[in-house]
């Protein structure tokens, strides 16, 4: 029995909730797109959203045109402005990367997913510090200078691959960053400017980076770099699989930052995780399972004690790095594709929406915090097995003594995905595994994405009640305790609903 203290240790982190990522930013300009952003608003509420493309040719900011013999360019924000609109009007804002490179503005031809983005650097460095300063004044002069001031900038993305920044050129790179920066804050210098944006494995570019931004005193307002498990790809037809580090790794990956930032002059910013998940690749099956879930519980119920955030990779299952989605489940928390069919990691999210702001305990397996209504709330998860040589506990046992003020009695209301609840992935299988779900199909996948749902009611003794959790495989839960203020008559009595006795 796990004593739970009666007295919060602090407040519950929500860097978990302050940002969530998306495919391509032009996405937004889709109406289904934006239902499913209203359900994840509705139901969890991410504070930030951050996506590719701000600057490629699909988002049709940077336009030259020749007049008179010469060369000019327009600066248009049509799209800029509908995708900003979109998202404010739903109450989330963007988190902005600056990229990719415009055609007519690239040094090179290569290019990046299936919606073949360039990412070369600029042939003219004065030419794209036009675009950033111009796209950044914009902003600010539609949304307002304070407004803008709370968007956080990023430059680029992974620069460290050759997959996203031609040969992985750090030299490239930190000029880059050097003249985006500046042409941010010629806009205004309250203006947040960072980066590198990392992917995993690349920790030595972070103290370099450091020691570049002091050498050339270049503004840093933030640090941010990206966090994954998955191991090399094994690719099917139109899927892929990988091996998984344990969750721990992530967590690992998150302290990074500050640890090798220490006593730098970039030591004491906020570090962001603008990127994480188990796996990057949008055409793995695990992000539909309910294992995954499980997986990254951990991961929410600790990251904010490394960072300022960890955005979640990616919201919508219309994430097109790889081509457009070919079946029901592809990538992302499930929203988009088949009407809004939702996935065991966004119940995780939406039981992390519904925790207290008082942090009560935290283990391994649970989470437990309070309402400041007195309602406790208790997150707890199943062990998994990472490595797939086991397929994990079929149960999962964990007894908790909660602090339950003022109660004779306390009401519980469970909430859980599993292998059978919250998880339309195993009935889509068990149904032949359509391509094409028809609507009475539909129909069963929307039911069997719910999660599973019970209530019951338990004594209270001496301020406590006795919470006895069974979790079955890959379980993710969220136990709501509260008092229960009973206001039935003094005559009702249940033996008399079929003419028995009264007591």
């Amino acid at each position: 029995m796990i004593h739970v203290p009666a007295e919060p240790t602090g407040e519950l982190s929500d860097a978990w909730r302050h940002c969530v990522g998306t495919g391509r930013i032009e996405l937004a300009l889709r109406r289904d797109y934006q239902d499913s952003l209203r359900l994840l608003q509705d139901e969890i509420g991410f504070r930030y959203i951050r996506g590719h493309g701000l600057l490629s040719d699909g988002m049709a900011v940077h336009r030259p045109y020749k007049w008179q013999g010469a060369r000019h360019v327009h600066h248009s924000f049509t799209y800029v402005d509908q995708v900003v609109d979109a998202y404010l009007d739903l109450g989330i804002r963007p988190f902005l990367e600056l990229g990719f490179m415009p055609e007519e503005l690239a040094s090179g031809k290569q290019t990046v997913f299936w919606w073949k983005s360039n990412v070369t650097p600029p042939r003219s460095h004065e030419e794209w510090a036009d675009l950033v300063r111009a796209t950044v004044a914009h902003l600010v002069d539609r949304y307002g200078l304070d407004e803008v001031r709370t968007w956080p900038i990023e430059v680029w993305n992974e620069p460290n691959l050759a997959d996203f920044w031609e040969n992985a050129d750090e030299q490239a790179y930190h000029r880059l960053y050097e003249v985006t920066a500046a042409a941010v804050k010629e806009v205004d210098a309250g203006l947040q400017v960072g980066g590198p944006s990392l992917s995993p494995g690349a920790d030595d570019w972070l103290g370099r980076f450091a020691e570049f931004a002091e050498r050339r005193d270049v503004p840093v307002d933030f640090v941010s770099k990206h966090a994954y498990t998955s191991g090399p790809a094994d690719h099917v037809p139109f899927g892929t699989h990988q091996t998984l580090a344990p969750a721990q790794d992530l967590l690992d990956q998150f302290a990074t930052p500050r640890d090798l930032l220490k006593g730098t002059r970039l030591g004491g910013l906020p570090v962001h995780i603008t990127e994480f998940n188990s796996s990057y690749r949008p055409d793995n099956p695990v992000h539909d399972t309910a294992f995954h879930a499980a997986y990254l519980a951990p991961v929410l119920a600790h990251g904010g004690d490394h960072v300022d955030s960890f955005s979640y990779w990616t919201f919508s299952d219309m994430f097109e790095e790889a081509g457009p989605p070919t079946a029901l489940f592809h990538g992302g928390f499930g929203l988009l594709t088949h009407r809004q069919v939702k996935k065991p990691t966004y119940h995780l999210y939406a039981f992390m929406a519904r925790m207290g702001p008082q942090l009560l305990a935290r283990g391994d397996d649970h989470l437990v915090t309070r309402h400041t209504d007195g309602r406790v709330t208790v997150l707890a998860w199943a062990p998994v097995d990472a490595s797939g040589e086991t397929p994990g506990p079929e149960r999962h046992r964990l007894k908790l003594s909660v602090p339950l003020k003022d109660a004779g009695e306390a009401f519980v209301r469970r909430s859980s995905v599993d292998e059978e609840h919250g998880n339309a992935r195993t009935a889509w299988q068990r149904m032949g595994s359509p391509r094409s779900p028809r609507p009475h199909q539909l129909d069963v996948l929307h039911e069997a994405a719910e999660p599973g749902r019970r209530h019951l009611r338990l004594p209270v003794a001496d301020g406590r009640v006795e919470l006895d959790l069974t979790l079955s495989r890959h379980e993710v839960t969220l136990a709501e305790v509260s008092a229960v203020v009973d206001e039935a008559p003094a005559w009702a009595d249940e033996r008399r609903l079929l003419g028995g006795e009264p007591r």
